[in-house]
Parts: structure tokens; sequence; C-alpha cells
């Protein structure tokens, strides 16, 4: 089975200049087939406010009223996805920026309406993503990178999170590949002691989740994401990394980040 790496990119690497630059010169330099998924709430926020649309939060979850949707549209699938490829593709990279609704790679349900109305956002299930065209794409030789709007199949673009996405694509993949996931962003990984760049975590089982959740080490924001990460391993992707963008080489090595295992 060949390997396959989807790749996150988040955080505040994406609005940084600098290291935007320096991390896609690591990720088109990394060998074999690979997928990258991004989003850019915080660039979306600036944006917004200058054009009088106020980011609207609830528990750090972004509320998309239909203004909100024109401008993280904007961003996600103009400013950022092409910005991105035309760097790739100066890095010998022949990236191809889409969004979900482009060759109905992701179709998503809007979330429906309980206590909260999150308004335009999208969640995915196990046949959201076109496993099918993105192998196509891959075969021919493009590196798709994927922002996180897609689409309800009947022409409603919807908001949806990155890091699902990009969940959902190694899950989606991993019939057909050896996939890995890899979330990067400005930390090395899992912490001991956040404060303490030298307490990295480097292994994380999946019976050792509950233990370091019971002690702390694992709080936050970084509780889903390790859900979501386990959940991916008992959907057939290989192996999860949580890491720094900009160690993102060390991969090859075994040497990067947190690496998620069963």
């Amino acid at each position: 089975m060949k390997k396959l790496s989807v790749i996150k990119i988040g955080g505040n690497v994406i609005d940084n200049s600098e290291k935007l630059h320096q991390f896609l010169l690591d990720f088109a330099a990394l060998p074999g087939d690979k997928i990258l998924i991004h989003g850019g709430g915080k660039i979306a926020t600036e944006l917004g406010g200058s054009l009088g649309v106020e980011a609207k939060m609830v528990e750090g979850r972004r509320i998309t009223d239909i203004e909100t949707l024109r401008v993280v549209t904007m961003v996600y699938a103009g400013l950022i996805n092409k910005n991105m490829v035309a760097q790739l593709q100066a890095k010998g990279s022949n990236a191809i920026g889409l969004t979900g609704a482009d060759g109905n790679i992701i179709k998503a349900v809007k979330r429906p309406v309980k206590d909260i109305d999150y308004g335009f956002v999208g969640d995915l299930d196990e046949a959201s993503v076109s496993s099918d065209t993105l192998d196509s794409l891959l075969k021919a030789g493009l590196v798709p990178v994927l922002c996180a709007i897609t689409h309800d199949g009947a022409s409603q673009l919807l908001n949806t999170n990155a890091d699902t996405i990009a969940s959902a694509v190694a899950v989606a993949m991993s019939s057909i590949y050896d996939t890995s996931l890899v979330y990067c962003f400005e930390k090395r990984g899992v912490m001991r002691d956040i404060d303490d760049d030298q307490s990295l975590v480097p292994v994380i089982r999946m019976g050792e989740f509950e233990t370091l959740k019971n002690e702390g080490v694992v709080s936050g924001g970084m509780i889903p994401k390790l859900h979501n990460a386990f959940e991916a391993i008992k959907s057939g992707v290989s192996a999860v990394y949580i890491g720094k963008a900009d160690e993102l080489p060390q991969i090859d090595q075994q040497n990067f980040g947190t690496r998620l295992i069963r």
C-alpha cells in the first residue's frame, strides 16, 4: 500500500508570512503523496473586522452567519488558499487549491440547531469525503490543498472545522493508502508542562489518553483534538502526529512531535 501524508496546518503559522514560507518549503520537500488542509481563522477575523463584520464566538467556535460565511469564503478559499498554492508552485510542488465543493470532494450537512444556532457550519460523516476524486488528483501528480469550506450538495457553501476535515480526509483515504495524519501548529506536541518545551510526550497509546486527561496533561482544546485523532486511528489511519510546524522535516525519522498510535 502506498504511503500518504494528510497534513493540517493551523495556529499562528498561517498568519506569519516567514513561518508559513518555511513550512511550505518543508512540505514541498516531503517525499511521497500528500494532501494539505488549512483554516485561517485569525486572518478571517481581522478582515471581517475591517469590513464591519465582527466575529461571534461561542466556546471557541465561530458562529457563521451569512456575512461571516462571505468573509471566510473569501479568506479561506481565496486569499489564503491561492497564496499557498502559488508558493508551493514556486517550490516545485504541483499544488491545486480546492474547496469541498470542487469536484464534490467534501459534502457536509448543515449543523442542526440545538441550544446554539451555529449558522452555516457544516458537519461531516463517514460518507462526506470523495476518496476516489482525491485519489485521481494524486495519481495525476497533483498535491491537493483543501481549505475549510465545504458544501451541502444543494448549492449552499458551509464553514467546516479544518481539524475535522483533516481527520475525515485521512480516514477516507486510509482504504486506499497507508495514511498518516499530521497536525502542525506552534507547539512541539502534547506537553506535560505547557510552559516547558522539554516536557514533550513523544508517544501516546489509545489506553493512555484517559490517564493523561485525568492527570490534566491533556486539557482544553487538546482534548477534542486527541479524541478525533484516536477516532481516526480506530477507523484505519495508521498514525497521527501533533507537532511544531517548523520541525516537520523530522517526521521522516519518526522524530516529530507527539505520535498517537493504537
